[in-house]
């Protein structure tokens, strides 16, 4: 599998995917997780590189860089140039590309403390053309805390021996430590006399932090052992009750919640016992004796349901497993109890944000190098992602069916799914079944990105009127422009009728509404693993079929997302001021005010992603006066799928230099989560006027967290209303003029809707 994963430096999906894949950062922390990886215990910590192998190699580290990129970098020891002692570790590249060349230690983190720091010698010859550092990562068992490689301050050219160090926040959620020095772009580097300290103590001596009994059980570590299960009704009944039960004790249960059971093996460890019964009566029996089996849960005598109140907005949803003849009585009242015996004080698998509401989920391991996991972890991914939205997804109201039938439909899928592809689309169409643009498989997946397609069009998309059209080529070919244009319609790609398409691909295109699936298919509608594509385009009105070549991402030329301005404000005709906030920075608010002082209205263009936070200054600026603008809904512990509403957030501000003036914010399906919000703060105020079309619809802060195989995914954590308790999830924010571009409008090269935005202003 490791052969094709340079694939994460050359292609993404989308533009967030290029945002978050492309990054340094990312490329360097997939080709890490991925690696065969020397956890590093007892041992001491060879950061002298002191110890060497009988390959040349210092002990205890490994090279990072993929299969694909060996060729390019090589690590050794040195006994030649060093900064100490007998040996340095080199890394050497040849590769005159931004990509990574490195070599790490991971390290296991039970410890307590609050700052960790990385410090060494580097010294550097012939980096021309990247850069050198040392790096420090920071992991929980599903995700990377937190990360710094040196990028901005990095070593470059030929350099002498010097120090420098990298310091990060720590906390009990680490769970393992990764350290290490990389190169980019060719060149060598030397690294040596390194050392790890947390809170001024070598990382050996820090207190350590408790271990739970849920880390000591790793008899699955590797799998479950279930190499097949059948997918018959008698066991598709069967597990979806064990997937209904394993979900309520996860959360309810004290002695699961705090951690004295590694849930995922005891999960493999009833899976075969429900398989083998050979009718409901004797699987019941099953999950009766398996329940029976951990401790019975002290009366609480202070638990007490939760109390009716306007302020609840989604109540708690068990399924069917309290409904009469679902499960034996006897059963029922065991679940029962505990259900009132659940005092919600420790809970091992998930927390609260502090100040914010949304779910903080923890201790679930990815299993990442099982990319096509077993029956048994198959069935894990489905219960895991099906129970986190059963009790801790804020909209699941939202999503237009009932998510305890989702379930029951589910098994068969994850059971039947042969290989690794057809277990990344089903997570996949899982995730998209909730229709929370956030939610995704975010990251580079080796499955979905062959199923889609290594072999990229030399042109963008986009749909306009519902009908895909020509947006920009991105080769540079008189003869590629011969045959297609901007603003050609395409009807059929490659025999096959774009609206057929559109239909097969929704179930698989993950989105709050229809406007921003259509936002995101162009990405990879036509992809492909062939390097020709044949579409048949209107142009002129006249219906022509045409074969074109396709090019790996690497011929394909990259585009700024965020061309309009190189500044994030301007004005337009001398008296109407233009702010763009994907470039707009807080420090840049009182020169905005000086410079738009005399214009007669501003436009806010929306349509992209704010680089700062500006509910409450700009925000206060366009808005003279304190009232509410927004309403959260959090979960809860101690009542898990319970969601109730917070009092009203406020901003405005009376000022001497308020804008007076009209103020339009222009959106569509690009305006997403932050921007979504900064709308909702911006039109709460009375001179303000929205314009556009559907935005993103999700809005609210995400939560993180892994499935089986290491995919990673996240949803909208948070609840996100109007003061009315309007819900803005999936519809997205209220608009007052409603606007589209047109298919004419786009070939003549306008902007619609910020002529649409002028002309209101122009108004009087």
């Amino acid at each position: 599998m490791y052969k094709k994963i340079y694939k994460i430096f050359i292609k993404a999906n989308t533009f967030k995917e290029k945002y978050l894949l492309m990054s340094y950062r990312f490329c360097f922390l997939f080709f890490v997780c991925f690696c065969t990886i020397s956890q590093i215990a007892a041992q001491k910590l060879n950061l002298d590189m002191e110890q060497v192998d009988a390959s040349g190699k210092p002990l205890q580290w490994k090279q990072g860089s993929s299969v694909a990129q060996a060729k390019f970098y090589t690590i050794t020891a040195d006994s030649s140039i060093k900064h100490n002692g007998k040996y340095s570790l080199r890394i050497t590249g040849t590769d005159e590309n931004n990509v990574y060349g490195n070599a790490y230690i991971q390290v296991p983190a039970p410890y307590i403390g609050n700052r960790v720091i990385l410090s060494g010698f580097l010294r550097t010859q012939n980096v021309d053309h990247g850069f050198a550092g040392l790096f420090l990562a920071l992991f929980n068992d599903s995700q990377t805390l937190q990360y710094d490689n040196m990028q901005n301050r990095g070593v470059k050219g030929t350099e002498d021996w010097q120090k420098f160090s990298i310091t990060l926040p720590f906390s009990a959620e680490v769970v393992r430590i990764n350290l290490g020095a990389l190169i980019s772009g060719g060149g060598t580097v030397w690294v040596d006399d390194l050392s790890l300290e947390l809170d001024g103590k070598p990382i050996e001596q820090a207190p350590k932090r408790k271990i739970f009994q849920a880390e000591l059980d790793t008899v699955f570590n590797s799998g479950s052992g279930i190499a097949a299960i059948s997918a018959n009704p008698k066991n598709t009944e069967a597990l979806t009750a064990l997937g209904e039960v394993w979900s309520f004790l996860k959360y309810h249960h004290p002695a699961i919640a705090s951690g004295n059971y590694n849930w995922d093996a005891e999960l493999m460890r009833v899976i075969p016992k429900i398989t083998e019964a050979k009718n409901k009566k004797e699987w019941v029996n099953v999950l009766e004796h398996w329940l029976d089996g951990f401790p019975k849960p002290d009366s609480c005598r202070t638990c007490s349901p939760y109390k009716k109140s306007a302020d609840i907005k989604l109540e708690p949803d068990y399924g069917p497993i309290f409904t009469a003849g679902y499960l034996s009585v006897s059963l029922q009242e065991k679940l029962k109890y505990i259900l009132r015996n659940h005092t919600g004080s420790s809970q091992y698998y998930l927390d609260m944000q502090n100040g914010v509401g949304n779910p903080i989920i923890k201790n679930e391991k990815p299993y990442i190098l099982m990319q096509y996991p077993d029956a048994g972890f198959r069935l894990l991914a489905l219960f895991r992602y099906w129970a986190l939205i059963q009790y801790f997804f804020p909209d699941k109201q939202l999503i237009g069916e009932d998510w305890n039938t989702v379930l029951g439909e589910q098994v068969p899928i994850f059971l039947n799914a042969k290989n690794a592809t057809d277990y990344s689309l089903a997570c996949l169409k899982l995730i998209a079944r909730i229709h929370d643009t956030h939610a995704n498989i975010w990251g580079y997946n080796l499955a979905l990105d062959e199923y889609r397609g290594n072999y990229f069009a030399p042109f963008s998309v986009k749909f306009i009127e519902e009908k895909l059209v020509v947006d920009k080529l991105k080769i540079d070919s008189a003869e590629l422009l011969a045959k297609i244009s901007h603003g050609d319609i395409i009807t059929n790609i490659n025999g096959r009728v774009v609206e057929d398409i559109v239909k097969e691909q929704l179930p698989l295109t993950p989105a709050s509404n229809l406007a921003t699936q259509l936002r995101d298919m162009p990405n990879y509608i036509l992809r492909g693993n062939t390097n020709q594509i044949t579409v048949t385009v209107l142009h002129n009105n006249v219906s022509q079929e045409i074969s074109l070549p396709r090019y790996t991402i690497r011929k394909i030329n990259e585009e700024d997302p965020y061309p309009e301005l190189k500044n994030s404000y301007k004005l337009i005709n001398g008296d109407i001021g233009y702010v763009y906030p994907a470039k707009y920075k807080n420090e840049y608010l009182p020169e905005i005010k000086q410079a738009f002082e005399n214009t007669k209205g501003i436009i806010i263009d929306m349509r992209c992603y704010p680089s700062d936070f500006m509910p409450f200054t700009f925000g206060s600026y366009i808005k003279n006066f304190l009232s509410p603008f927004v309403i959260f809904t959090y979960g809860s512990l101690l009542y898990p799928g319970l969601f109730t509403c917070n009092t009203p957030l406020f901003n405005g501000k009376g000022s001497s230099d308020n804008y007076k003036n009209k103020v339009v914010v222009i959106v569509n399906e690009t305006t997403q989560s932050q921007a979504e919000y900064t709308t909702m703060a911006f039109q709460s105020s009375s001179n303000v006027t929205v314009i556009g079309s559907t935005t993103a619809g999700a809005d609210g802060n995400i939560s993180q967290f892994a499935l089986p195989g290491g995919i990673n995914t996240v949803f909208s954590g948070i609840g996100v209303l109007y003061p009315d308790k309007t819900e803005t999830q999936r519809t997205g924010v209220k608009i007052d003029v409603s606007i589209k571009p047109t298919i004419k409008g786009f070939r003549e090269g306008k902007d619609e809707l910020l002529e649409k935005a002028i002309s209101i202003i122009n108004q009087k």
